[in-house]
């Protein structure tokens, strides 16, 4: 079968059933709908690695434009040879993928350098604690024709945002909006609305994040009192229960991810206790939100936030946030103003609210890219999504102590989404950096006492797949 490119004239001659033809460049409409009268008599996945997608079936392609090993039927594939950059490292990575070996004249990424554009960077795996990799109809997204903040058109879909905001966060009534700024500006907006000077903050601090929280606190004047634990291990409820009764804190502050140790902390006592106490609680989901249950109402959470560029697998740049009832009646008993003007709720929900008033320019393509990313969220549906990270992280356990891994966090509270190991090197930094050049892996690092000792292997999003996780797995079983 002869299939012709139309834009190129190019001709490709098919003469047997193959399972995949693969593109480095991307297909001309003209070639794509000879590709799909094609498909249609012979099982065939057609790849776009240039815009990373499936062009018959995005769904049988993970971001990064390795093929999914359960919608393959055998080990045959024809590979179409296109690429003028001769970079042929993503070519083998497909050939992995179904089951052929790498070519041993496989080049390396190429080295960044500082007159490198965007047609030249390199492609990335990122299995960090984020930004994760981002779905081609996110980054479409992106692209959608500007128009502006005030537009009907645009109001509309900030109002869906918002809607699905309460959706995954699980949140019943309130306000839900996604502030302009990454997840630390969520935790600001959340501690400099709801503490004045003289409050007191009861902080669960186990890492980098709840020490976070402590100086914000200590910024807004307010007293932070601090109940601690190791990095890498959570804090047992009965702790914060026992501390809440003892200081009677205006606020409490919890972090149920924390990206820093891999630790997940068990929140709904420790809510219930503070909301028994009359104390406000302010949660941190930047790591966890979409990736494993979130209940905001269910708990007795009165603030919430998260980040766009871990699990909801959106580009870094906005926070979701969620206020409850009793947080926006903390607000409005203000005795102070808010300590920040552009994070002060007052103002800004009164441009997400029904008068649309001016406070700053949502940044309105970023917007865009979080609805599609919500969209995807609750098309796959929360209980499904939470399974694929489960699911994820248990293949990754089982592979990496294999090869000699140690997990730094005990089964019982270990994030699925945020994973650190101690790796069986000496030079922990050596082998991260070999997986990001001759891989296109990108690896964490530790933070804080952990530097240097860990890794913190991010599974999140649309990276949450068995099948990430086989190739990270096969690149280090090839450099231990």
């Amino acid at each position: 079968m002869d299939v012709v490119d139309g834009l190129s004239g190019g001709r490709i001659r098919i003469e047997r059933e193959p399972v995949a033809i693969v593109s480095k460049t991307s297909f001309s409409r003209e070639l794509c709908s000879h590709l799909n009268h094609f498909a249609n008599q012979f099982p065939v996945l057609i790849l776009d690695l240039e815009r990373r997608r499936n062009v018959l079936a995005g769904n049988d392609l993970d971001v990064c434009g390795r093929l999914r090993m359960d919608v393959l039927e055998s080990d045959e594939s024809f590979v179409l040879e296109n690429d003028r950059r001769g970079n042929l490292l993503r070519n083998n990575l497909a050939k992995q993928a179904i089951g052929h070996p790498p070519s041993s004249s496989t080049k390396t990424l190429p080295e960044y350098t500082d007159s490198m554009n965007s047609s030249t960077l390199p492609e990335r795996l990122l299995l960090g604690p984020g930004p994760s990799n981002v779905a081609q109809p996110v980054l479409d997204a992106l692209a959608q024709p500007m128009i502006g903040h005030l537009d009907p058109a645009f109001l509309a879909i900030l109002d869906r945002v918002q809607e699905r905001l309460r959706e995954v966060f699980r949140c019943d009534s309130g306000l839900a909006l996604p502030i302009s700024g990454t997840g630390s500006a969520g935790m600001e907006a959340c501690l400099v609305n709801l503490l004045e000077p003289g409050d007191s903050a009861l902080i669960a601090v186990q890492g980098v994040f709840g020490e976070r929280m402590v100086s914000i606190v200590e910024r807004c004047g307010a007293r932070p009192i601090r109940v601690e634990a190791e990095m890498g291990l959570d804090i047992a409820p009965e702790r914060m229960i026992d501390a809440i009764h003892s200081h009677k804190p205006d606020l409490i502050g919890l972090v149920h991810a924390e990206t820093s140790t891999g630790v997940a902390q068990e929140i709904e006592p420790i809510a219930r206790a503070a909301r028994d106490s009359g104390a406000l609680v302010v949660l941190d989901c930047v790591t966890s939100l979409t990736g494993m249950d979130v209940r905001f109402t269910d708990w007795s959470v009165d603030a919430a936030y998260s980040g766009t560029q871990k699990c909801l697998a959106c580009p870094p740049g906005l926070s979701p946030v969620a206020f409850g009832p009793r947080a926006l009646e903390r607000i409005d008993r203000r005795r102070s103003p808010v300590q920040s003007w552009y994070l002060d709720l007052s103002l800004i929900g009164r441009y997400f609210g029904g008068e649309r008033v001016y406070h700053h320019t949502a940044p309105i393509s970023m917007i865009f890219a979080l609805d599609a990313a919500l969209e995807r969220v609750l098309d796959e549906g929360l209980e499904a999504r939470f399974a694929r990270h489960r699911a994820a992280h248990e293949y990754l356990v089982e592979g990496l102590e294999e090869l000699g891994f140690r997990f730094l966090v005990d089964p019982h509270c270990r994030l699925p989404m945020l994973n650190t190991v101690i790796p069986p090197v000496d030079d922990e930094a050596a082998l991260r950096r070999k997986l990001l050049q001759d891989h296109g892996i990108e690896i964490g690092g530790g933070l804080g006492k952990l530097a240097g000792s860990v890794w913190r292997i991010g599974l999140m999003g649309e990276n949450a797949r068995t099948e990430v996780v086989r190739i990270l797995l096969d690149a280090l079983r090839g450099e231990l």
